[in-house]
């Protein structure tokens, strides 16, 4: 009895996970031209932990994603934006997906809703830049950092004769 109970889990768990790709795996997609831009919520939400917070969503044209969140500290997690059948998804970095509708001007993405801003929040801006019309990560545009040499390392015993 218990070994049929086990294994009806096991294959129930891995059937409902059989079609979602990896987030290294899923192919990005360009964004559709109404989806493209910096999203904020606008008001308390449920979906977000306090009334205070502010949920900020940047989708580039090329399909990449930021969602950046705030509250007592900022919290960021990059993505992309990947169909599913004739759905648009966003697959973030702990590969959470996510769908992605535009309607009338309004997204629903996460279970948040969300209205088009010009640029996003002070906090959020460290992890973007504008360059040619268009939002790049911060990373991906600062120039990779001179690799350091490497120290002499020294025992506990040197430490402590100096």
């Amino acid at each position: 009895m218990t070994k049929n109970t086990v294994w009806g889990l096991l294959a129930l768990s891995l059937s409902g996970c059989a079609s979602y790709v990896d987030y290294p795996d899923a192919a990005r997609t360009p964004a559709p031209t109404d989806v493209a831009g910096v999203w904020m919520t606008s008001g308390p939400q449920k979906a977000l932990v306090d009334p205070a917070a502010i949920a900020t969503f940047i989708v580039t044209r090329s399909g990449d994603t930021l969602d950046c969140r705030q509250w007592q500290r900022t919290i960021e997690r990059r993505g992309k934006l990947t169909w599913r059948g004739d759905k648009l998804y966003n697959i973030n970095i702990k590969n959470e997906y996510s769908p992605v509708t535009v309607n009338n001007g309004v997204m629903r993405y996460s279970r948040l809703t969300l209205h088009r801003v010009e640029k996003p929040t002070v906090e959020c801006q460290a992890f973007v830049v504008y360059q040619n019309g268009d939002y790049i990560f911060a990373d991906e545009a600062a120039p990779k950092p001179q690799a350091a040499k490497p120290h002499k390392k020294t025992s506990s015993v040197e430490r402590r004769r100096k």
